[in-house]
């Protein structure tokens, strides 16, 4: 039986930023940013990495949280070309093993180690102990995941629940979800609630009010909606807050999320006051006679910077801790 690695690379591998970092017996390296369209394929960055921290020393295994549905150690990004390949990896880079996951999956097994001081509390009761939490995070994409506190260690679900189509609460949603349908056909929440979705949000609104504004990015509408220099951008923020509301109270009624709903992704962290002035609570605990029962779960933002490492940290200890139990079962067998 190996040893386990002294080495190992992790990825935060989204649509718009790749992150990467190297385990070293158990401690987290610099963690390096870099931008998806400067690099052709995925396997061009991962170049640059390993040219730059991975030289000296040997790298045996690599483990890639991914945001897209991983199938048969192969991801196809759901928001830009890259294409994750695990046989191309260790053939091309020599690694001995890789272990692609959804991205989700590696931030819903961050959850466990969170503490107080990284969360925005949006909210809600207390998290009942041992029970599902969820969490959620509007980015590129919308990603959706289940961590489930079990013993000896938790499991985690992680699906495409970004893509479930998104239902209207009032008939200004009606009006811009039917505006929105008639471009995309099928409105998945991702289509509303995550950056592109913010954009689909503000020109939507213009079109709808007949209203005069410039064409504006996701992070252009975010800052014109704090600044208060848009009306139609601050519109904008606010059904996107709603809408996110009510896409994490529908996941926190099909999972049973009485451990807690969290929010993550690169959008939230910027609007943590904005979130908590807005209709994102109310819209979380609006689900008829289910009021109580979401009243009491609480909501919050997850404000770690590296949350995604955390999981991928725990994931390595796991492999880790496992080869070490069988290194002396291994022995005794040959004994």
């Amino acid at each position: 039986m190996a040893s386990p690695p002294e080495h190992v690379l992790l990825g935060d591998i989204g649509a718009t930023n790749a992150r990467l970092a190297l385990l070293s017996n158990g401690l987290l390296g610099p963690i390096e940013w870099y931008t998806v369209a400067q690099f052709a394929r995925f396997t061009d960055a991962l170049d640059a990495f390993v040219e730059r921290h991975c030289r000296h020393v040997s790298v045996p295994e690599a483990l890639l949280a991914v945001a897209g549905p991983v199938a048969g150690d192969r991801c196809v990004l759901t928001n830009c070309p890259w294409t994750i390949d695990a046989p191309e990896l260790r053939a091309a880079l020599g690694f001995a093993r890789v272990h692609i996951l959804n991205d989700f999956e590696a931030i819903a097994r961050s959850l466990p180690q969170l503490t107080a001081g990284d969360l925005y509390p949006l909210g809600g009761g207390a998290a009942v102990s041992g029970q599902p939490m969820v969490v959620l995070g509007p980015g590129t994409g919308l990603g959706v995941a289940c961590c489930v506190p079990a013993w000896p260690e938790a499991f985690v679900i992680a699906g495409e629940g970004g893509h479930a189509t998104m239902a209207a609460s009032s008939p200004r949603e009606d009006a811009v979800i039917d505006h929105l349908r008639a471009e995309f056909g099928h409105v998945s929440a991702e289509r509303l609630v995550s950056g592109p979705g913010l954009e689909n949000l503000y020109r939507a609104v213009v079109a709808l009010d007949g209203a005069d504004a410039p064409q504006r990015n996701a992070a252009e509408i975010t800052t014109a909606a704090l600044d208060g220099t848009c009306p139609i951008a601050r519109t904008a923020v606010e059904l996107f807050c709603a809408m996110l509301g009510a896409v994490a109270g529908n996941a926190a009624l099909m999972l049973g999320a009485r451990g807690g709903v969290f929010i993550a992704g690169g959008i939230a962290p910027r609007l943590t006051g904005f979130l908590a002035r807005s209709e994102f609570r109310a819209r979380f605990e609006r689900k008829g006679r289910l009021r109580n029962y979401l009243a009491s779960i609480p909501t919050s933002v997850i404000v770690h910077p590296a949350a995604t490492f955390l999981g991928l940290q725990s994931m390595a200890k796991r492999t880790s801790d496992a080869a070490s139990r069988a290194r002396p079962l291994a022995a005794d067998i040959r004994g």
